[in-house]
Formats: structure tokens, sequence, C-alpha cells
């Protein structure tokens, strides 16, 4: 068994953009870092693929806007809300950032790919298709990380601080968890890509609808991403068949119905459960601190979740570089990721239940269309801090 002690200043786990731009955030100033990734790239994930307008800026920042651009995704100009009766409201993308720029639809394998080859560039060494097998400990203190290659090889590494990028699955922080029961899962989310979708030109459409709530957005090469979600209840009633949810929950919104008519499906469904929104540990052990999905989901219906990937993994990198002790490292970043995102979490978690409850997702609409200035002041408000919405 390979055992690498003092190679790595950092490990991450996990390739997303939370992941991946961590690794190039701490690499650009010169740490060691190794960036383990379960799959092969690119590869297909669970996700709205509604790049946010403010995560140009961090595309800048990370030296991958050109390469980005060049993947071909589309411009999205505006996200329209639509109510189970075709009712609509409009959301412009420009207002989410100084410059008036455009939301992008691309697909999480291009934009992955992308961050991820960004890394390597800058000396990161990338470990894909290696697992966790296990996490190593002293005390209460999480010193390493047990890894197993595709071809069975194994490896043991000791870095000074781990993170876990791993999204929702949360594979390192879960093993620290000590609240042993976890709940069945209430939510299922569904994932495809489609041709022939008739969403308006430059939008993402959102779709309201008993028990839960989808969304249809075009990406590269002609494709829509097609993502919903649904009561694991109603799922399970429909033979987690996700064509039978699409027709059965999903196209009661008169919208969706239409908009998906004439679509084709043309890449294998992707299932996930969804066990809770909002905050989870930052901090799960000495050692360890999460970001992106793992420290905190939020609801995708805001389009904000690669944003708040993006946004974790910029704080977690700066509370790294910064503190020599990791006691002052977790102090700097749960600061940090509390005054960028607790306020947002909140009000999505407001919203997220007006979306599951069909008279007030209709009513939501409703008022929301009576003023632009309070739409606009709502939008932002799942963004920006209370001192910076206007």
């Amino acid at each position: 068994m390979a055992n690498f002690k003092d190679r790595y200043d950092v490990a991450i786990v996990g390739a997303g953009p939370a992941g991946s731009s961590a690794a190039i955030r701490l690499a650009a100033k010169g740490l060691r870092v190794v960036l383990v990734e379960k799959a092969k790239f690119p590869r297909e994930k669970l996700c709205g693929e509604f790049i946010s307008p403010e995560c140009l800026t961090h595309f800048e920042e990370l030296g991958v806007m050109e390469d980005i651009v060049s993947a071909g995704g589309t411009e999205l100009d505006k996200t329209d809300f639509y109510g189970r009766n075709g009712n609509n409201v409009t959301i412009s993308s420009s207002w989410f950032n100084s410059t008036n720029s455009n939301a992008l639809g691309l697909s999480r394998g291009e934009m992955d790919l992308r961050l991820m080859n960004r890394a390597k560039s800058l000396g990161v060494d990338v470990l894909e298709e290696t697992s966790v097998a296990g996490v190593l400990t002293e005390d209460t203190k999480m010193i390493g990380l047990k890894l197993k290659g595709l071809n069975g090889s194994e490896s043991e590494l000791f870095p000074k601080i781990t993170i876990d990028a791993t999204g929702r699955n949360r594979v390192l922080a879960r093993r620290f968890d000590k609240k042993k029961t976890h709940h069945a899962a209430k939510l299922v989310a569904f994932k495809t890509h489609v041709r022939g979708a008739g969403t308006a030109a430059g939008s993402c459409e959102i779709f309201a609808y008993p028990g839960g709530y989808g969304g249809c957005n075009q990406v590269e090469d002609g494709l829509h991403n097609l993502c919903f979600i649904a009561a694991a209840s109603e799922t399970k009633r429909l033979g987690s068949d996700p064509e039978r949810v699409l027709r059965e929950m999903v196209f009661v919104n008169v919208r969706a119905a239409e908009t998906l008519r004439d679509a084709v499906i043309v890449k294998p469904w992707i299932a996930v459960p969804i066990q809770s929104f909002g905050r989870n540990s930052l901090v799960p052990a000495d050692g360890l601190i999460t970001v992106g999905d793992a420290a905190a989901f939020i609801d995708p219906f805001t389009g904000s979740g690669m944003l708040m990937a993006l946004e974790s993994a910029r704080i977690a990198a700066a509370a790294v570089l910064e503190c020599s002790r990791f006691s002052e490292l977790i102090v700097k970043y749960q600061k940090g990721h509390a005054a960028a995102f607790d306020r947002r979490l909140r009000i999505c978690s407001m919203l997220r239940h007006a979306a599951f409850v069909p008279f007030l997702a209709e009513s939501t609409i409703s008022l929301l269309g009576l003023s632009t200035a309070f739409r606009r002041r709502l939008a932002r408000a799942t963004r920006f801090n209370a001192g910076s919405v206007s």
C-alpha cells in the first residue's frame, strides 16, 4: 500500500465545482493539493445546469472563463416561473450582477471537466476513478484517507487538511455524523437531457405542480436539461418510473406539458433521493471541513447551487491560506460561511414551503407579478447579504 505521509497540504474529495475551484485557488497560491474523484470525467451529474451570472466572476478569478465560454453553452437572460395553470412571472438574469451579464446553460459534464483540467494545469494531482475506502483518525482528529483505485490499488494520504466536496452524499462528513439514524428521503430528483423542448428563447422555465417543481433550459449542442423533484411517496406509487412521474405529475402544469410536448429523451435518466435542504456541519471533525452541497444544500429553483459551490470554495480557500492553525481556520470559515449564506438559506426555506403547496405557489406567483421592484428585491435576496440587497 502506497503511503504519502507528507506529500500534500490539502486533500479534496470530490471534483465538482466546489472541489475543483477550491483546488485551483489553493494550488495557485503554492499549496500542494490532491483532488480525489470517484468518477471518470466527463460524466453526467444531476443538476439544473443553470450557471448564475455571478459565477462568471468566479470563472475569471479561476482562469477558466475562456474555456467555459468555448464549451458552447446557451445564454439565458431570464427565468420564467409558471404556476399550474400557466400563469407566470419573469426574473431577469441581469438583476443578479452589476455588469448585466446573462446566465449560462451548460452541462455539468462540460463545466466540471474544464474546472478539473484547470486544476491539473496548476499542478494539482487528480486521482480519477478513486474512491474513499476509509478515514484515518487519531483521537477525535481526522489525519488521513484510505483510497482505493479502480484496479484495486490502495493508498493512504496524510494531508494537513481535508475538504469534503462530495455534495449531498457527504462521503467523509457522514462518517463523523453523531446522528446514527437517518430518515428516509421525502423527495426524489430526476434529470435527463432532451431534444426538441419548446422553452422560450433565452429562458430557463420553472414549473410548479402539486408535490414538487421542475425546470428546463437549453444547454450546449441543441440539448435541453430537464430536471424535476417529486415526493418520494408519489414516485413509489408511480413505480419509480421517471417518465410516468413526468406525465402524471409534472404535466399537471399546463406550461410544462406544452414545453415538453415534442421533447425526445436522449440521455439516461439520473435519479437521486433528497434527504434535506439547508445547512450541514461545516466542521464534522478536527482536520476536516465541508464545502458546496456537503456544507449546505440550497433549493434548486433558486438557480444558485453552483454559485454557492464556488462561493463556499472561495471562503474555505481563503481560510486555509490565511490561518496557520486549524482552530483559527474553522472560526474564519464558519463566520464567512454564515455571513454569506445564512440569510439566503432562510429565505429559500420560506419559498420552498410555498412552492410545494399548490395554493401558495399560485398565490406567490400572482403576488410577485404585481411588482417588478419587489420581485427584483426578493430574487436578489436569494443571493446577497442583507446589506447588499437594494
